[in-house]
């Protein structure tokens, strides 16, 4: 019986070891230029593609993005960069021209005036 109880604990406290090795989890906010529900749909693809993103969520109305990631795994640069190449402007990483310009037109934000509030 003393071997049972002695057996238990120690699993018990390997246990707890092992939930405290698993990764930490980051929170990055940050905004991203859009329109639409495609546009959402897009954008969180985009994010949770990036190898350690837990949950990407983006707010039509605020242009706001939510990601939760694993911070050993992925910086929130490339985050930024994985959002930029499929169009859609973020606060740090510009899309490519082409690629914005390829997006349906109602997905199509206007940069000018994204830019215009940036510097006020």
């Amino acid at each position: 019986m003393k071997k049972t109880m002695k057996s238990i604990l120690i699993v018990a406290l390997l246990l707890l070891g092992l939930g405290s090795l698993q990764a930490q989890t980051a929170k990055a906010e940050f905004k991203v230029y859009g329109n639409c529900d495609m546009c959402e749909a897009r954008i969180e693809k985009a994010a949770e593609s990036v190898e350690g993103i837990e949950s990407a969520d983006w707010d039509e109305e605020t242009k706001m993005i939510v990601v939760k990631y694993d911070p050993a795994q992925v910086e929130t640069l490339e985050i930024h960069k994985a959002i930029a190449k499929v169009g859609h402007d973020t606060e740090k990483v510009k899309a490519d021209d082409k690629t914005y310009v390829e997006l349906p037109g109602c997905c199509q934000y206007d940069r000018e005036e994204d830019s215009k509030k940036e510097e006020d």
